[in-house]
């Protein structure tokens, strides 16, 4: 699965490495936290958290204006375009009774996302990237326990081990919210949340975790955030098409990566090996600190 990860660069550079061509993270939306995010929403993060609000790529028609009521244009289509937008992540479905369902459902697996009544519409028309420098992921120790005996649970951070940007393959869907929304003037409002597509992890990565990511490489953008690709059979061509294996490299890292308050490049820089207990090299398969 994935449960965390660092988001570290700031919409000016995720404009320019992802081609987005309207930058909309300063447009207020729906939060179902009850308080303010640290750091503020679109600002770095090197520990992002289910609830959270991230920046995400997706294609849409930009939202219409008071200016453009104004001018008269309110029967008139806008292009879809690449927009950055903060969502929340953790899916919640338009018929979803209230947005704790999202919680359950920050992860789609891959292999039965066009299968899920809670994915499968936003799976044929709703894709997006979301832009990453990295996650995170929990390896469960053959040999060491903790202090209530335990398995020893080591998160490592995984990144691209190459310069090309990192995206998720994500869904995103609406939910009208019955109350007023302070984020939004108080007014009704929408939350608009996403969820990440994960899969069976690739040889190295597996003595980590099991299941990772879906990452789509940037020749295949364009048909995943097309919303006008909306063949079930072409959508599981492009989830078959995105499993290229051997871009990452992967380090042990700091337990404070746990506490979803903690954040600072601190939480990506790799642990000595002398601070390893019971860890297993993902590339060759040592067992570290036994």
């Amino acid at each position: 699965m994935c449960g965390r990860y660092a988001a570290s660069a700031h919409p000016d550079e995720l404009v320019e490495a992802y081609d987005v061509e309207l930058d909309a993270t300063a447009e207020r939306s729906m939060s179902v936290l009850k308080n303010p995010q640290q750091p503020a929403p679109g600002e770095p993060d090197y520990n992002v958290a289910p609830s959270k609000q991230a920046p995400v790529v997706l294609t849409r028609a930009p939202r219409r204006s008071a200016e453009d009521d104004e001018k008269g244009e309110n029967g008139e289509e806008h292009a879809a375009v690449r927009q950055l937008r903060l969502l929340t992540w953790g899916l919640v479905p338009s018929w979803a009774k209230d947005p704790s369902v999202g919680t359950r459902m920050i992860n789609a697996r891959q292999e039965t996302v066009l299968d899920k009544p809670a994915f499968a519409r936003a799976a044929l028309s709703r894709r997006c990237l979301v832009p990453i420098s990295g996650w995170y992921e929990w390896q469960v120790s053959p040999v060491a326990t903790d202090a209530k005996g335990k398995p020893r649970k080591q998160p490592f951070y995984v990144t691209r081990a190459d310069d090309v940007p990192l995206a998720l393959a994500g869904l995103y869907a609406f939910w009208k919210s019955p109350e007023p929304s302070p984020q939004a003037g108080g007014e009704d409002t929408w939350l608009v949340s996403y969820t990440i597509l994960t899969t069976a992890a690739e040889p190295g990565l597996e003595r980590i975790h099991e299941r990772q990511p879906l990452a789509l490489e940037p020749e295949q953008w364009d048909d995943w955030l097309d919303p006008r690709l909306t063949d079930a059979d072409d959508v599981r061509s492009l989830l078959g098409a995105a499993h290229v294996a051997g871009r990452f490299t992967a380090w042990p890292v700091s337990r404070a990566v746990g506490n979803a308050a903690s954040n600072g490049e601190g939480l990506v820089q790799p642990l000595p090996r002398t601070d390893l207990v019971g860890v297993v090299d993902p590339a060759t398969g040592e067992v570290i600190g036994g």
